[in-house]
């Protein structure tokens, strides 16, 4: 009886042990997290002694006065900068208004009449007739031969023009008429295409 006394004793005595070495290791870990905080602490305490120090030479060597005297003479020459470039832009654009509106349409007019008149074989000083009001040929009976008056179209005009007519007969005169009109109004067109 007497060891099992002992037994529970030793029993007791043990877990209490194991209980106030729960107890201490608790403990450890509330120093080691201390421990850690104060080491953050510290880590921040130089990280900012750092920022202050940089701070304070940053301020030292800040000339505040040059700096807003550079920054007015900054202002100041942006404005001026950007008066002179509207002015350039509205003279240039005056300039290429004035050229545009004036001699360049003009010039540009004449060069498609003399191109005009140069196809139909009409000089700028020539005299023109006055137009017929009526057809001239209604009346009068073709000759069986006609020769072609413009040039330039599909090889030779006047070839094409005879073999029209002699194949025709009376009627000819008119189908001739007709393609010369037609041919010339394509020329109108193509040069009002360019």
């Amino acid at each position: 009886m007497a060891a099992c006394k002992i037994q529970a004793k030793d029993l007791v005595r043990t877990r209490r042990h194991i209980q106030k070495f729960y107890q201490m290791r608790t403990q450890l870990q509330a120093v080691s997290l201390r421990i850690q905080t104060l080491r953050s602490n510290q880590q921040m305490a130089e990280a900012m002694k750092g920022a202050t120090r940089a701070m304070g030479m940053m301020n030292r060597t800040m000339n505040l006065p040059a700096v807003s005297k550079i920054m007015r003479e900054f202002e100041r020459e942006s404005a001026s900068m950007d008066m002179k470039e509207e002015m350039m832009g509205d003279a240039i654009d005056e300039a290429m208004d004035d050229e545009a509106d004036g001699i360049g349409e003009e010039e540009e007019g004449d060069a498609i009449l003399k191109e005009v008149l140069d196809e139909i074989g009409v000089g700028l000083n020539q005299q023109l007739g006055e137009t017929p009001t009526t057809n001239p040929g209604a009346g009068v009976a073709a000759p069986a031969e006609r020769v072609a008056i413009g040039e330039g179209i599909g090889g030779d005009a006047s070839g094409g023009g005879a073999g029209a007519g002699a194949g025709n007969g009376g009627g000819g005169g008119s189908g001739g008429g007709l393609s010369d009109e037609a041919a010339l109004q394509a020329r109108l067109d193509s040069l009002r295409k360019d």
